[in-house]
């Protein structure tokens, strides 16, 4: 009964998953490659029986030692094969013109499932149960249209072969007659049911044999994820690996991960090992199996050389459809984990928009001030970190915010932000459109330097503006690299990276600034050269900063300190 739930549940969760994108805008296109699709796989299965009804004809005419009809009947076959080759060529790239389109659809929809809302984000936060997203959208979403496509099609085929044989097996096969313990049994079409019995028993041990492989899917490929992603973290930390020689660390990280994958891998393979011993007993049987049942009839005279040859296709073409789950049940046992995985990340993701970010904070707008009225700041484990805050911030006045490290200064900065849950009370913001907020590292995204100046991408400059900005940070030798591809997280230095997040601000000139040690990583000269240039083109902007150095008191005219040992927060003019 539990077995039959859960299959239950699975059918279900491959319906919600497919049912997307059959019911989308596209819908009309993809119902009309399918029914082309179909009616191709239809004409297929057609042009089979007509290649068994040839079985007959030809080896009678091989019996018969007539040379002229063999010769005609090779004339015959070669336009059937052809017949075939052609649906068969046209039905395989129209599914796969079909499985591009679906897969740009779905993977669009989780990608921007995945970014609406800071989803990305809200997963980190509240969805620990969800690893590896980006393997959930490349490669699962790949999987799952390419594995739903072909199970569905080669289903269809098989019940089409099977209704389609199982008449003609039926027709030739003639009736059985033989007496058991006295009694005389008398059974027409015989070698359907034989058939029947057979594929019915492969089915049944290949699924007590493999149904431990779902399970085992599932985990690899979280394995796999887990694996790639501690190479890809090494690669994006080089240099500060290569500083604490950490090679061995990772080295024995990346050893653990492989030795995990490769344990469960090696139980997959004594599993699959298993379903090869019955998959190659199974299919070698039944090359002979027919043979030897119909050989009766065939010694008897009742039925000649050809007759034999198309009873023996036929009912290999009746196994074959029915064997259909044995031969993939591999491959089914994939698919199962792949729709698994997916639909616990579509459930993840809508879990977390359920969850609201800030429960107990009462946000509301404002016009020329930030206000904080009784704020408590959390860690995720419940421990305060700053409670009962109160504080005013007026536009215009620059404001430094000044603690030892872990009072709580950055997190702060995530709670204006809007993205850190663990927080209550009340506060008075801005819109998000006036302000910008910059972190001691900056994020460059992949792609050309004029793309990185001006993430996200919503405002339009001019070339000879963007190198008038890149020249004023002190940069200027950058502008010649405009229109340059590269990961410019890797290319520029700490200080480079944080002069280009300068620039950014000075392009979009937000109303409120918030800086994250945003100058830790340039020298006191420079910091200062930054600072005086936010002054002199932005002097609309309020600035906030989190920074200890003495320095960039002079830029700022009121402070708030955080006490990490009170957890508490104080307002002073510097």
């Amino acid at each position: 009964m539990n077995r039959l739930k859960e299959q239950g549940r699975f059918l279900r969760n491959v319906w919600l998953l497919t049912k997307s994108y059959w019911q989308s805008e596209e819908r009309l296109k993809a119902y009309a490659l399918l029914a082309v699709i179909i009616a191709l796989t239809l004409a297929v299965v057609y042009v089979i029986v007509l290649i068994n009804d040839w079985f007959n004809v030809f080896y009678e005419a091989l019996q018969n030692y007539d040379t002229e009809k063999i010769f005609d009947e090779l004339i015959h076959f070669s336009w059937l094969a052809a017949l075939y080759i052609i649906l068969m060529v046209y039905s395989f790239y129209l599914q796969q013109v079909l499985i591009i389109n679906w897969r740009r659809w779905l993977t669009d929809r989780y990608i921007d499932e995945w970014l609406r809302n800071k989803t990305y984000y809200r997963l980190q936060v509240f969805g620990a149960d969800t690893d590896n997203p980006d393997q959930r959208i490349s490669e699962d979403v790949r999987l799952f249209v390419e594995m739903t496509l072909t199970f569905s099609i080669g289903i269809l085929k098989a019940v089409c072969t099977f209704v389609s044989f199982v008449f003609v097996l039926y027709q030739i096969s003639g009736p059985l007659d033989f007496t058991l313990l006295g009694h005389s049994f008398h059974i027409e079409g015989y070698m359907v049911w034989v058939a029947l019995v057979y594929s019915a028993l492969g089915t049944w041990v290949t699924h007590v044999a493999g149904k431990k492989l779902v399970g085992l899917n599932f985990v690899q490929q979280r394995y796999e994820a887990d694996f790639r992603f501690s190479m890809m973290r090494m690669r994006e930390n080089a240099e500060s690996i290569a500083f604490y020689s950490g090679e061995g660390r990772e080295g024995s990280v990346f050893k653990k991960r492989f030795t995990l994958l490769l344990d469960n891998f090696w139980k997959i393979i004594q599993k699959r090992k298993q379903l090869i011993w019955i998959n190659s007993g199974y299919s070698q049987i039944a090359i002979i199996f027919p043979m030897v049942v119909a050989m009766p009839r065939y010694l008897a005279h009742q039925i000649t050389l050809g007759g034999l040859m198309q009873v023996s296709n036929a009912f290999g073409k009746v196994q074959e459809s029915l064997s259909y789950f044995v031969d993939m049940y591999a491959s089914i046992a994939e698919w199962q984990a792949v729709v698994n995985r997916l639909t616990g990340f579509g459930l993840h993701m809508h879990e977390v928009k359920q969850e609201e970010l800030q429960p107990d904070l009462q946000r509301s707008a404002a016009g020329g001030a930030i206000t904080a009225e009784e704020l408590e700041v959390n860690l995720p484990d419940g421990a305060m970190l700053i409670g009962n805050a109160s504080f005013n911030l007026q536009r215009g006045q620059n404001v430094l915010i000044k603690g030892p490290s872990g009072s709580g200064k950055s997190t702060l900065l995530r709670v204006l932000a809007g993205i850190w849950p663990y927080v209550k009370g009340r506060l008075a913001m801005p819109e998000a459109q006036k302000t910008m907020f910059i972190p001691q590292r900056p994020y460059l995204p992949l792609g050309t330097l004029r793309e990185a100046l001006l993430y996200p991408g919503s405002l339009e400059c001019s070339d000879a503006q963007l190198q008038a900005v890149l020249e004023e940070c002190n940069i200027g030798y950058l502008a010649d690299d405009l229109y340059v591809e590269a990961d410019w997280s890797h290319v520029l230095s700490g200080g480079e990276q944080q002069r280009v997040a300068f620039a950014r601000a000075m392009l979009y000139k937000p109303e409120w600034l918030f800086l994250d040690e945003a100058t830790s990583a340039l020298d006191e000269a420079t910091e200062k050269a930054m600072y005086t240039l936010l002054a002199e083109k932005m002097p609309q902007t309020t600035v906030i900063s989190i920074g200890h150095r003495s320095t960039l008191n002079s830029f700022h005219q009121a402070g708030l300190f955080l006490d990490k040992n009170l957890k508490a927060l104080s307002f002073n003019y510097l």
